[in-house]
């Protein structure tokens, strides 16, 4: 169950990655999972593209741990939320939340937080 839309983010974001490809944050939500919070950072990756991106999962392994400590981790003390579960999800485009669509290429990793740093989990 979405709990809520926390920021709708802007084009003028700019993000640093590992990769260097350009993203946008589309969207953090709070979403509940049974009796979990997890705090899901959506971002516009262009250059996944499955037909026309440059880059693939493995080129976006590095992002994903970085969006984490450097966006997400920080973002979680700037609006004191709390979360068992820190999801970053790449999109070849914006996308609806929950809306399934075959044609978006998408990548995720999921995090915890444990003292300040984020760990990854395996799904």
């Amino acid at each position: 169950m979405l709990l809520a839309l926390i920021l709708a983010a802007t084009p003028a974001l700019a993000i640093n990655v590992p990769s260097g490809q350009p993203l946008e944050l589309q969207e953090v939500l709070v979403d509940r999972q049974d009796t979990q919070t997890w705090l899901r950072f959506r971002f516009v990756a262009p250059q996944i593209a499955r037909d026309t991106g440059a880059l693939d999962y493995a080129d976006t392994v590095p992002d994903f741990l970085h969006l984490c400590d450097a966006l997400a981790v920080p973002y979680m003390a700037d609006y004191q939320l709390t979360g068992d579960m820190i999801v970053i999800s790449l999109a070849d485009r914006a996308t609806e939340f929950g809306v399934p669509d075959p044609d978006v290429t998408q990548f995720f990793e999921a995090f915890r937080i444990r003292d300040g740093a984020c760990i990854w989990e395996e799904f």
